[in-house]
């Protein structure tokens, strides 16, 4: 049924991506590479937020006669984003199949990006006191949300991209770029 045809009778037209003319586009390798280098920017963002909110943002954000009381404050803003991963995950997964799949992966890094850049601009508790802990509450919301979408749209592209037959092999390297953004804060850190 032609394209006209579905549209006359309602019904939605089903689009998938054409392998062949996908991979004469752009070659594999710098999808992947892309893929890989772009989770682990995202997760590198998203763990460096846990150091700080072990090493820094008890005291800037959360006043509090106890420091065990911060501590926790400030762990639980970092577990906001595992909350908003998912999330993230449908709203860019859903716009990625309206709007394509490597705008939304420069939306969800732009999200990220610029929710971490906001995160150093935050006034502290003691400046603006409640306002404080929220605002980083949210930044972190929209961190995971970032996050989220950024690692799945990234499994997903490379996958599309990879050769018939290979495609776990091509999703497999995203899925890389967590353990490499998990440890490399650490590394900055200890330097």
């Amino acid at each position: 049924m032609s394209a006209q045809a579905h549209a006359a009778s309602g019904e939605p037209v089903k689009r998938t991506p054409d392998t062949t003319s996908l991979a004469n586009a752009t070659p594999r390798s710098r999808v992947i590479l892309a893929s890989l280098v772009g989770t682990t920017i995202e997760f590198y963002d998203f763990y460096i937020y846990a150091t700080a909110a072990v090493a820094v943002f008890p005291a800037l954000f959360f006043a509090s006669k106890d420091p065990t009381t911060e501590l926790l404050a400030s762990f639980a803003t970092f577990g906001v984003a595992f909350i908003a991963r998912p999330l993230g995950s449908v709203v860019f997964g859903h716009f990625g199949d309206k709007i394509g799949r490597k705008a939304t992966l420069v939306g969800a890094l732009l999200t990220m990006g610029l929710a971490t850049f906001l995160i150093g601009l935050l006034p502290t508790y003691h400046q603006i006191g409640l306002w404080a802990p929220t605002m980083l509450t949210i930044m972190r919301f929209c961190q995971g949300l970032g996050l989220g979408g950024e690692w799945s749209g990234a499994a997903l592209l490379a996958s599309e991209y990879a050769e018939e037959g290979k495609r776990a092999r091509a999703a497999m390297w995203p899925q890389l770029g967590a353990p490499i953004g998990f440890v490399s804060p650490m590394g900055s850190c200890c330097c």
